[in-house]
């Protein structure tokens, strides 16, 4: 068919359609004059390609989980004193004492790594796993402490890490955005988490909701045949339309976020779609045939993704449940691990199986701990603690089976070989195969970074 055939009112139609599938995808690409998402090598070989990034929201309690303290259990009702911001100056908080944890630890795997039953599925994979148990960050604030995990920044908007990661490494795959977050809803610090910033646009995180509409707008309304000829019509006149000028750079990138558009509605519904899974597989996810929300169902969308060369894939744990902010009662972790925990494990048994924990490195994180103490020994619940908490990853280039770090006998504060959230994402970027120094990007006259002026790769944990 002859494209200028076409009528002019559908094929205008079609077109502005055709970039409401991306939400943003035209604003972001419109000031980028060279292809922004094109693949690029690390500045040193590695074997990492992607990132899964697991984010517990509200702040897990590492002495109830990761951390084990008999000291703790020992000194239960024991008064301290500790100059705590989340404690100093509150009214009836200016004496404080010890709880015990409310979950018994346990050595698992060839290495003997403690975990408590709280996590009993991810205890079975921590011979995969590099254990940091010397975690702290600069906020006690859930906005702030989110926002400086995601972006090295405790106060201001910048780049997320996986929008760096895209800016570092492009895609693999144009017909599927390169950092994906899925999430049941937003978290503390909103859309900031997955922002780019002043970053080209094109690396912003796509949300992803879990449900049987993954992506809005993504169903074609006219047959993908008719589609093609209208891009290339649209092509077509473009190009004459440059014929007698200097290459526009405005136009150029108007029209890759059509073709981007166009190669999504055939990408996002297969990535999507589960129905090739195993019974098997789905069982492992804890999942039921035709099941689109749930834990596990990001934990295996995240596994097809990666598959089809999505560079980096978040997924935030935002369920109906709530999250892990248990200042109420310690006992709401229990059915919050019992969401995650199952999935978590499959994914990294169901990536070692098909060899691709081997270029895969898993990321298991929150903002902040929980304290060891409270107001009272009986309380029921434990306030924010940014002086300790435990993080993990696993997969490409991660030594595993071993722990990092420790705090005090309490859990207190990180003593030995702590590690700053600042040198948790230079682990990460050293681990995906950059200098975190050098992977910049200049704006307003200065060359920014993900870890701002701060940051050591922990080398102790790379393979």
């Amino acid at each position: 068919m002859d494209p200028s055939a076409l009528p002019r009112r559908h094929f205008l139609k079609s077109v502005v359609a055709g970039s409401m599938l991306f939400p943003g995808l035209v604003q972001q690409l419109l000031a980028e004059s060279a292809d922004p998402l094109a693949p690029c090598r690390p500045q040193f070989p590695v074997k990492a390609k992607r990132v899964i990034f697991l984010f517990m929201t509200g702040g897990v309690s590492h002495v109830d989980s990761f951390d084990p303290k008999p000291a703790l259990t020992r000194d239960h009702g024991k008064e301290i004193k500790a100059d705590h911001p989340e404690i100093k100056g509150r009214p009836g908080y200016e004496r404080i004492y010890l709880k015990r944890p409310q979950w018994d630890f346990a050595p698992h795997g060839q290495c003997g790594t403690e975990v408590s039953s709280l996590f009993p599925h991810m205890a079975g994979c921590v011979d995969d796993i590099a254990l940091i148990r010397s975690m702290h960050t600069s906020h006690s604030n859930h906005y702030n402490a989110t926002l400086g995990m995601h972006t090295g920044s405790f106060a201001f908007t910048r780049p997320s890490i996986g929008s760096w990661v895209s800016y570092g490494l492009g895609t693999l795959n144009r017909n599927l955005p390169s950092f994906v977050v899925i999430a049941p809803k937003q978290t503390y610090a909103g859309t900031q988490v997955y922002g780019s910033d002043f970053l080209p646009g094109a690396h912003q995180g796509t949300l992803v909701v879990p449900g049987p509409e993954p992506v809005a707008n993504i169903t074609a309304h006219t047959p993908a045949n008719l589609q093609s000829l209208e891009l290339a019509a649209l092509r077509a006149m473009n190009e004459g339309h440059l014929a007698g000028r200097d290459a526009d750079p405005l136009l150029e990138a108007r029209l890759r976020s059509f073709e981007t558009a166009f190669g999504m509605q055939m990408a996002v519904p297969d990535a999507f779609d589960l129905k090739e899974e195993s019974e098997a597989t789905l069982a492992s996810y804890g999942l039921q045939r035709g099941q689109t929300t749930g834990f596990g169902w990001q934990c295996l969308a995240a596994r097809r993704l990666v598959e089809r060369g999505v560079r980096f894939v978040e997924l935030i744990d935002t369920g109906s449940s709530g999250n892990w902010d248990a200042h109420g009662d310690m006992m709401t972790h229990a059915p919050l691990a019992k969401n995650v925990d199952q999935p978590i494990a499959a994914l990294l048994r169901d990536l070692k199986q098909r060899g691709m924990l081997e270029d895969t490195l898993v990321v298991w994180t929150t903002e902040f701990g929980r304290t060891p103490f409270n107001n009272t020994a009986e309380a029921l619940g434990r306030e924010h603690h940014p002086w300790a908490f435990s993080s993990w990853m696993a997969g490409a280039g991660v030594k595993p089976g071993i722990v990092h770090g420790a705090t005090d006998e309490y859990g207190m504060r990180a003593v030995e070989k702590p590690v700053h959230v600042h040198d948790f994402h230079a682990t990460i970027l050293q681990l995906m195969g950059f200098d975190h120094e050098k992977l910049t990007f200049r704006h307003a006259g200065r060359d920014y970074r993900l870890t701002d002026v701060a940051g050591h790769p922990v080398k102790e944990i790379l393979s």
